[in-house]
């Protein structure tokens, strides 16, 4: 397999681990967005390497997908206009993500400071006529909203939401990088023109503007398109509404001239106690019972330190647990039978397995960098 092959191989699992994810978390747009990303990616890599063995696999893969997009309602989500004279590899989703803003939870300084730079100057742009924040950087650990806060912002401003994977833009293998960039920001100025705010998000923006030793041209010429097209939507003088919200895991790798234009930088840092409470309060309500005995309380004491993300899963591994031992007595066979209900042991067992994914030293090294570069 060719260096070429298995970058695009690894964007297709990243975006289909990504979708699985989504469907299973019930953000039905999103999850369709990345399913139709991982699709596209694997029938590029059938075209351009058409005698591949692998081939078969992959066009498995791509029936799986297109049925769980059919399942999901697919028609909200479509293929944009090429980014480039080969495929797209950014999606718009025609409905604005089905994220409430509720949805977010805890994430107080970061939700005002959002408001603060998108949320009012789209509603009364007259008021800000010093001009508004339009480049948002959102960072912190792993599975802490940051995804999700940016969906939930293009919902309550009712924006085109474009969600970017920054790798692809900067592949090699998937056409002219400058071009693919500069043709995804005229969309979305076209979009904001017809008087509909557009918002650019870009997972992993460090991969895009990172800090590079050994660029080649063709990188150096994406990234002088990225920061000249910045500059046209930051400019104070324009009154469009076309936001760029980057997220990333590893702030300290970005590149100061990108840092700058990214006006507003917010930590999105794991969530305190009242948060994770009422996290566990949000999605037990997914779970088919659950008895009175569980103290969401002292979940929330004895999850210090876990992430939104761990926190979901813990409720999936319980519920998996319940399932599993329903299936074991032989009960599935009957249709009227259901699960007992989840008790607060079976929380306390799952725990037991299931620790943290976010270590302490990391948490000091965003600490250290939101101190010297936050712009809240």
């Amino acid at each position: 397999m060719s260096m070429a092959s298995e970058e695009l191989e690894k964007l297709a699992i990243k975006a289909a681990n990504e979708a699985i994810q989504l469907d299973r978390q019930g953000y039905k747009g999103m999850a369709v967005a990345k399913y139709t990303r991982a699709i596209d990616i694997l029938k590029q890599l059938c075209s351009l390497y058409p005698g591949a063995y692998q081939n078969r696999i992959y066009m498995d893969y791509i029936k799986q997908y297109e049925k769980r997009i059919r399942e999901l309602g697919g028609h909200e989500v479509v293929d944009t206009k090429r980014l480039s004279e080969k495929k797209a590899d950014s999606m718009i989703l025609r409905e604005t993500p089905n994220v409430g803003w509720d949805e977010v939870v805890g994430l107080e300084d970061a939700k005002n400071a959002i408001e603060d730079s998108i949320v009012y100057p789209s509603r009364r742009p007259d008021l800000f006529p010093a001009g508004w924040s339009r480049g948002i950087l959102l960072f912190g650990p792993p599975g802490c909203g940051k995804t999700l806060i940016a969906a939930a912002t293009a919902n309550k401003i009712n924006a085109a939401f474009y969600n970017v994977d920054a790798a692809s833009i900067m592949s090699k293998w998937l056409g002219e990088s400058e071009q693919n960039v500069a043709r995804l920001f005229e969309n979305a100025r076209l979009v904001s023109e017809n008087g509909q705010p557009a918002i650019i998000f870009m997972d992993e923006i460090d991969s895009l503007v990172g800090v590079r030793t050994d660029e080649v041209g063709g990188e150096v010429r994406m990234r002088n398109q990225f920061m000249k097209e910045m500059d046209s939507i930051i400019d104070k003088g324009k009154s469009f509404h076309v936001y760029v919200i980057g997220a990333t895991n590893k702030p300290w790798n970005l590149d100061q001239p990108f840092l700058r234009r990214l006006q507003k930088r917010i930590y999105i840092p794991l969530p305190d106690f009242e948060a994770r409470r009422r996290m566990f309060q949000l999605y037990s309500k997914k779970l088919l019972g659950i008895s009175s005995d569980v103290d969401v309380s002292e979940l929330a004491r004895l999850t210090e330190g876990y992430s939104g993300s761990d926190i979901k899963d813990i409720i999936q591994d319980v519920n998996s647990k319940v399932i599993r031992e329903f299936f074991k007595t032989g009960n599935f066979r009957d249709e009227n039978a259901r699960p007992r209900p989840v008790t607060m042991k079976d929380f306390l067992e799952v725990l037991e397995a299931r620790k943290s994914s976010v270590s302490p030293e990391l948490l000091k090294s965003y600490v250290i960098w939101f101190e010297r570069y936050k712009a809240l």
